[in-house]
């Protein structure tokens, strides 16, 4: 598998990488999410070259998960700004960044806390089911094929999903 064939892949996990799977845009991403906006404050904030920054915000914008928005009118300027799609990746950041307080954190612990502003209190992202509430880890989900799954790229169904459709042969 191609690093630039990625979006073509029968796997939702390879399509999503395709967008979002390089550390400078997971990066560009955690700092919109802190509220930068502008090319100008990217740039500083993660010392990355123009042409690196301008290519990741591209792709985020052609992938729906920023817009540019006018900012000044002349001359224009513009910023970025999550869509909803972008905000939908805020679930996935906080599990990065909870994976990371967990196991990547010095002495001092987690450098930013994050706040529920429901209950006021310090919370970690949990993966609930969304039928019944319940939290799920790991061993809790079962996986089959799907009706999205396509076998024309040649990749093979995982030696899992092949056991339990009984297809021991791929």
């Amino acid at each position: 598998m191609r690093w630039e064939e990625l979006d073509q892949q029968p796997c939702s996990l390879s399509r999503t990488l395709a967008v979002v799977g390089d550390r400078w845009t997971l990066l560009v991403l955690r700092d919109c999410f802190l509220g930068v906006r502008r090319f100008d404050e990217f740039e500083k904030r993660l010392g990355v070259t123009r042409h690196v920054l301008a290519d990741r915000l591209k792709k985020l914008v052609e992938y729906g998960v920023l817009a540019k928005v006018p900012y000044q009118q002349r001359p224009l300027r513009e910023e970025y700004r999550l869509t909803e799609r972008g905000l939908e990746l805020h679930s996935v950041m906080l599990a990065l960044v909870s994976w990371g307080d967990r196991h990547m954190a010095d002495e001092r612990g987690a450098p930013i806390r994050h706040i529920h502003k429901g209950c006021g209190q310090v919370m970690r992202p949990v993966t609930v089911c969304s039928e019944c509430g319940e939290p799920v880890a790991a061993r809790d989900v079962q996986i089959e094929v799907g009706d999205g799954w396509q076998d024309a790229t040649g990749e093979l169904i995982p030696p899992r999903l092949a056991r339990q459709a009984g297809n021991q042969d791929r």
